[in-house]
């Protein structure tokens, strides 16, 4: 299927239909969540499907993208299958990743027990983790984490808002992860000043979400790391898996 969205929710539904917690993550994750996702000025075009999966499932997703028509990438799923599967779409030059039981990126994200929600796609609080634990964020990223703020309010729970207890709980616990939101909600901060969007609603969620934070009790790890602060790296810069024919 040539639109990105559809074949995502063709995905979704045979999953959901074969009882598999497949869920999407990414920009077009944000776009089936974010009704601002989907209209000026935080439109944008989406290419590849990003999904995550659990590794009591894997077997069950493998046969899931074969009977959808997708060609597993044999060696590629061979070496790394325990962290992620690659599916290719030649037709539509499409790529699908399938993160095992954890986003490892910039940060490695647990997601093993976060996916028995209903729904096509990762919960908003994990949909906005994905985007802004990248430290190299790009416009595409800022403008998904916008939506998210603009269409959920800040709560402790998981229903159709973005959890700050959970936030909180994990950035208490990792330094790291906690430093490099900390940047990109800055980043956010600045780039709704440039678009066409309530910047008072994104930066009033991101002071309530960031009010969660800084009063969780910090863990003594963190405590340590932070006196050392930004004179050693923190994060990861992972390389992307990327078929010839497709475009970056």
């Amino acid at each position: 299927m040539a639109d990105v969205i559809a074949e995502a929710e063709r995905i979704s539904a045979a999953a959901a239909e074969a009882r598999i917690a497949v869920k999407l993550v990414g920009g077009a994750a944000v776009n089936l969540h974010c009704s601002s996702a989907r209209q000026a000025p935080l439109k944008r075009k989406y290419g590849d499907l990003d999904f995550v999966a659990a590794s009591k499932q894997r077997q069950a997703v493998q046969k899931l993208f074969e009977s959808l028509g997708y060609q597993g990438d044999r060696r590629f799923n061979t070496l790394n299958g325990d962290q992620r599967l690659l599916y290719l779409d030649e037709v539509n030059g499409r790529q699908i990743d399938v993160f095992i039981d954890r986003m490892k990126m910039c940060h490695v994200i647990e997601l093993a027990n976060r996916l028995g929600h209903e729904g096509p796609t990762l919960t908003p609080a994990d949909l906005l983790l994905s985007k802004l634990q990248v430290y190299e964020v790009n416009m595409k990223d800022l403008v998904d984490t916008t939506a998210l703020l603009l269409d959920h309010p800040i709560a402790d729970h998981d229903n159709d808002a973005i959890n700050a207890a959970y936030l909180a709980r994990l950035t208490s616990e990792d330094w790291g992860l906690h430093r490099t939101l900390q940047l990109n909600s800055g980043r956010v901060r600045d780039a709704v000043r440039d678009l066409d969007v309530d910047a008072g609603r994104v930066s009033q969620r991101l002071d309530e979400l960031w009010a969660r934070i800084d009063g969780r009790p910090k863990s003594l790890k963190w405590k340590l790391r932070a006196r050392v602060g930004d004179r050693v790296s923190w994060y990861e810069l992972p390389e992307e898996v990327r078929q010839p024919y497709q475009k970056a």
